[in-house]
C-alpha cells in the first residue's frame, strides 16, 4: 500500500470513530490525531485491528483500532458472545468466567467485559479484584464454564494491556475457535452492534472460594513432603514484581510447608507503572535486581520471581563460588522435568504411559532426558495454548507429567491448562528442598543433569521493529531467511531445516523432504547442524519483534569443568549470531 493511500485508508477509519457512539474524551483523542502533521501515530492507531496472536489481543493503550481500549475490548468481548451463543445455543445457560491483573485499565475492560457478556444473557463469573492467569483457567474448569478471559499483557511494559480467551477446558483458544472469534469480531462495523448495558442479575463476584480450592488441588503436586519438613525454615525470597502474584503465591508456599519466606517490600506494591523495574519480566536480569540484593542481605537460599500475570517464573541461584546467577527458562524447565521424572520413578508412578511436552523452541535435553526415563516427549508450537492442545487430545489415554516452554513458563498439573507460576514457584522451593536432602544445591543439580544428559547452552535474541514499517520489514526477514537458508552456520554444515509454515522438512544431506506433523502451520524456521547447534526463527505473536532462539551443545564430564565447557559454548552462541547477521 502506497503512503497516500494509507493515509487515505487510516483516514477513513479515524473519521468513522469521529462519527460513531463514542465517548467525547475518545473523539477528542481522534481529532487530536487527524490534525497532527505528522501522522505517524495515526497510522500506527488505525493502520490495522488487534488480532488474536499465540497470547490472544495485546497492544499498547489508547485510542484506535490497533490499541487496547473499551472499543477494541468491547468488540472483542461482542464477537466471542456471539461465537460462544452460536457454539453452545443448546446449553441452557452460557457461563464465563473474568479475570484481570494489576494493569492500569485492568479492572476498567474486566468490568467492562462483563456487562457485555451478561448484556448477552451470558452469566459471568467476576473475580473480585486481580488473580493470576493460572486461577482463571481454574476456575473455568471448575465452574463448568464455556469460555472466560482474563485482562493482561503478561510481561509486556506498562504501556501495554491484553486479553486472553479461553475455551471450555480452560485453555487459550486454537483454531477453529481463534479463526472464527476473529471473523465474528470482524463482523461488528459498528460500535453500535456491541451491547455495553450489563444485566447485573448474571454476574457474581466470585474470590476466595476459588483461592482455596486452586490452593488444595495445587498441594496436590507436592511429591517430596518429607523434604519440605526438614527444611522448611529454608530462605526464600518472593517477588511479585508489582504483580497479581502476591494475592496467592506466598499462600501457597505456605501451604507446601514454607516458613521462611522473604519479600522484597517495595515489589509487593501493587502497581500497573511497575515502579522499581523498566521492565517487569522475569527474563530480563534487571527485574530481579531488588530480590537477589535483598538474598544477600539475608543469605537466603533462592530467589523466585513472577511476572505480572503470575504465570512465568524466573529463578536466581547461587553458584559454586557462593554467587549469585540467574537460571534461564531452558534451564528452569529441564529442572522441572527432571525432579518430576524423578521423583514419579522413586515413587512407582511411572508405567509407560506418562508423557512431557515443550515447545519446538525449547532446549532438545529435556526430550532427551524425558525419553532416556521412558517418558515420551512431544514437540508443539510456541505458546502455552499448544501444549494445552496435547494435554486434551491425550486425556483420558495418557499420564501428563509436566510441560514447559524456554519463556519460563512451567505447568505441572492438568486440572489448569496455562503455565502457572503459582504451582511452579512451589514446586521449585520444594526442588531446592529435595535437592538439599540429596546434597547439593540447585546449581549443583543442574551440573548433575548435564552430566548425565549432556550439555547446552541457550540464547534468545529479540530483534525489536515497531509500527506498520517494522512488521513489513521482520516480513521480508522472514522471507530472506525462507528463500535463501544458510547452508552452513558458525562453520557447521545445515543438515536439516524446518518449514513450519509448509509443514516440510528437508535433509540438505540427500535432498529428501518430509512432512512435519503439527496440529496446524505457523511461521517458524529451525536449522539443525552437524555439530548439533539448533537455530529457530519466527515472528512474535503479541509483539513486534523477530525472535532467535540459538541452542549449542557442549561436552561435560566433571563439575570441575562446567565453567570451561560454559565459556566454550558462549563463544560458540556469538560464532552462531556473528554467523546470522544478528
Amino acid at each position: 500500500m502506497e503512503n497516500s493511500d494509507l493515509i487515505k485508508y487510516v483516514t477513513e477509519k479515524a473519521t468513522a470513530w469521529l462519527n460513531g457512539n463514542y465517548d467525547e474524551a475518545t473523539k477528542a483523542d481522534v481529532q487530536r490525531m487527524l490534525d497532527a502533521q505528522d501522522s505517524s501515530e495515526l497510522i500506527d492507531a488505525f493502520y490495522k485491528d488487534l488480532e488474536f496472536g499465540t497470547g490472544g489481543l495485546r497492544g499498547i493503550m489508547g485510542t484506535g483500532t490497533n490499541r487496547m481500549n473499551l472499543y477494541t475490548v468491547g468488540a472483542a468481548t461482542q464477537g466471542l458472545c456471539n461465537y460462544l451463543k452460536k457454539e453452545f445455543g443448546d446449553v441452557p445457560q452460557i457461563k464465563v468466567v473474568i479475570g484481570h491483573d494489576c494493569r492500569n485499565n485492568s479492572r476498567k475492560f474486566a468490568e467492562s467485559s462483563a456487562d457485555i457478556f451478561s448484556a448477552n444473557g451470558i452469566k459471568v463469573y467476576l473475580f473480585e479484584s486481580l488473580r493470576p492467569t493460572p486461577e482463571i483457567s481454574f476456575a473455568i474448569r471448575h465452574l463448568g464454564c464455556q469460555s472466560g478471559i482474563i485482562i493482561t499483557a503478561s510481561h509486556n511494559p506498562k504501556e501495554y494491556n491484553g486479553y486472553k480467551a479461553y475455551w471450555n477446558d480452560g485453555a487459550q483458544m486454537i483454531g477453529p475457535h481463534d479463526v472464527n472469534v476473529i471473523k465474528e469480531v470482524e463482523s461488528i462495523k459498528r460500535v453500535d452492534d456491541i451491547r455495553f448495558q450489563g444485566n447485573k442479575s448474571l454476574i457474581e463476584i466470585i474470590g476466595e472460594n476459588i483461592d482455596t480450592l486452586y490452593l488444595n488441588n495445587i498441594k496436590t503436586l507436592s511429591l517430596s513432603p518429607e523434604s519440605i519438613a526438614r527444611h522448611n525454615n529454608m530462605k526464600i525470597v518472593y517477588t511479585p514484581i508489582h504483580g497479581t502474584g502476591g494475592m496467592l503465591i506466598p499462600r501457597s508456599l505456605a501451604n507446601f510447608g514454607f516458613t521462611n519466606i522473604i519479600h522484597v517490600p517495595e515489589q509487593d506494591v501493587i502497581s500497573g507503572d511497575f515502579p522499581t523495574v523498566i521492565s517487569p519480566n522475569p527474563e530480563e536480569p534487571a527485574a530481579l535486581d531488588l530480590a537477589i540484593k535483598k538474598a544477600i542481605e539475608t543469605d537466603a537460599e533462592l530467589v523466585m520471581a513472577s511476572d505480572p500475570d503470575a504465570d512465568r517464573l524466573g529463578i536466581a541461584v547461587k553458584n559454586d563460588k557462593g554467587e549469585w546467577i540467574l537460571v534461564n527458562g531452558n534451564q528452569t524447565a529441564l529442572i522441572f522435568t527432571y525432579y518430576l521424572i524423578s521423583r514419579w520413578k522413586e515413587l512407582g508412578k511411572i508405567t509407560g504411559k506418562e508423557f512431557v511436552v515443550k515447545t519446538i523452541v525449547t532446549t532438545e535435553v529435556i526430550k532427551e532426558l524425558s525419553e532416556k526415563n521412558g517418558v515420551e516427549c512431544f514437540d508443539c508450537f510456541t505458546g502455552f495454548k499448544w501444549i494445552a492442545a496435547v494435554i486434551r487430545e491425550l486425556e483420558g489415554k495418557r499420564q501428563y507429567i509436566g510441560g514447559g516452554e524456554e519463556s519460563y513458563g512451567y505447568l505441572a498439573e492438568d486440572f489448569v491448562r496455562d503455565k502457572d507460576a503459582v504451582s511452579a514457584c512451589s514446586l521449585m522451593a520444594e526442588i531446592a528442598a529435595w535437592a538439599k536432602d540429596n546434597g547439593k544445591s540447585l546449581f549443583e543439580m543442574i551440573q548433575d543433569i548435564y552430566l548425565e544428559y549432556g550439555f547446552s547452552k541457550e540464547k534468545g535474541i529479540s530483534i525489536v521493529r515497531k509500527g506498520k514499517s517494522g512488521a513489513d520489514e521482520i516480513k521480508q526477514m522472514m522471507n530472506e531467511f525462507r528463500s535463501n537458508p544458510p547452508q552452513e552456520i558458525a562453520g557447521s554444515k545445515v543438515v536439516i531445516i524446518k518449514d513450519y509454515n509448509t509443514l516440510k522438512q528437508i535433509d540438505t544431506k540427500n535432498g529428501s523432504t518430509t512432512n512435519l506433523d503439527m496440529p496446524a502451520t505457523s511461521d517458524v524456521l529451525q536449522y539443525f547442524t552437524a555439530d548439533g547447534t539448533k537455530i529457530s526463527v519466527r515472528p512474535s505473536g503479541t509483539e513486534p519483534k523477530i525472535k532467535f532462539y540459538i541452542e549449542v551443545r557442549g561436552t561435560l564430564t566433571s563439575r570441575a569443568e562446567y565453567d570451561h565447557v560454559n565459556t566454550a559454548t558462549e563463544a560458540k552462541v556469538e560464532a552462531v549470531k556473528k554467523s546470522l547477521g544478528i
